[in-house]
């Protein structure tokens, strides 16, 4: 395929009031794409488009209020888009939500909650906007996954089962539409120092002092800006990457879950003990390791 071109092109991207969506969405204006932003939070939402309005007069930008945990909304969302936006060139599933505790912690609804955002939403708002996408030539789908899309340690039961499901979903399409020309780029971000940990909820089960010491400890991990890796996320599209890992945060522990895939939870836990005391419950989107792991990161494309 020939590199991905920005200028121009309708991007739309869910989960852009802050973190990672928001970086994307500021970058993507600077490369000249016009904007359509999703988020549930009004007065980020806002505050993300008034900043790009402001610096780049130029751009087309519309935004929608929506949360991806209802399926009707997301629905009637996504008809919309695709009737005003019959051509998008560029779509990036980035929407997240986090939550703590072990499978037995949480209810069946929390984790249905995690799922919906998390999967159902991706492959929905996917499924509607894949005509527009095929009308489009050079287009391009972007599915955020995670680390947690590449291991799966424990207290992270519902989240790494929808960011697996993500990168799953992610992967056949890539082979699926190759053919008709779109491009399409699974990510798997490591230590970002985005909202998900603020935002997460805490499984009915979990103690709030113990999750809220996890989620400290873990918190101090994240030491990746998210315009960091809004940079990698782009290059990565611009030259049709199949997979984006961020940070060595990602790195590593891929490789150890390639290599050692029966064990590689062990070795995880012996390094993070090693730096830092581990909580019962990991903290949602935050990688089990060394600060030392974390501090050194760099991107990987």
């Amino acid at each position: 395929m020939q590199r991905f071109d920005f200028v121009g092109a309708t991007a739309v991207v869910t989960g852009a009031a802050s973190g990672i969506g928001a970086a994307l969405a500021h970058a993507l204006a600077r490369r000249g794409s016009n904007l359509v932003l999703l988020d549930r939070d009004a007065e980020r939402l806002d505050a993300v488009s008034g900043a790009i309005r402001a610096a780049h007069p130029d751009r087309q930008l519309c935004t929608y209020l929506v949360d991806l945990a209802d399926a009707t909304a997301t629905a009637q969302v996504a008809a919309e888009i695709g009737q005003r936006h019959p051509r998008v060139r560029l779509l990036v599933n980035n929407a997240g939500v986090g939550l703590g505790g072990r499978f037995d912690q949480v209810t069946f609804e929390e984790f249905s909650w995690v799922i919906d955002v998390n999967f159902r939403a991706v492959a929905q708002v996917t499924h509607a906007l894949l005509p527009t996408l095929r009308a489009e030539p050079g287009a391009h789908l972007v599915n955020i996954s995670s680390l947690f899309g590449l291991i799966a340690p424990a207290g992270q039961a519902a989240y790494s089962a929808s960011k697996f499901a993500v990168r799953g979903l992610t992967e056949a399409l890539r082979h699926e539409l190759v053919d008709d020309g779109i491009g399409v780029t699974s990510v798997h971000p490591g230590g970002i120092r985005t909202r998900i940990t603020a935002n997460a909820r805490i499984g009915s089960g979990v103690s709030h002092d113990e999750y809220a010491a996890g989620r400290a400890q873990f918190e101090k991990l994240l030491t990746i800006a998210p315009e960091r890796a809004a940079e990698v996320i782009l290059r990565g599209v611009e030259r049709r990457r199949g997979r984006v890992l961020v940070g060595w945060s990602a790195k590593l522990p891929d490789l150890l879950a390639r290599v050692l895939p029966g064990s590689y939870n062990r070795l995880l836990v012996t390094g993070l003990n090693r730096g830092v005391t581990r909580p019962a419950s990991v903290a949602p989107g935050v990688p089990a390791q060394r600060p030392a792991d974390v501090e050194s990161a760099r991107e990987v494309a």
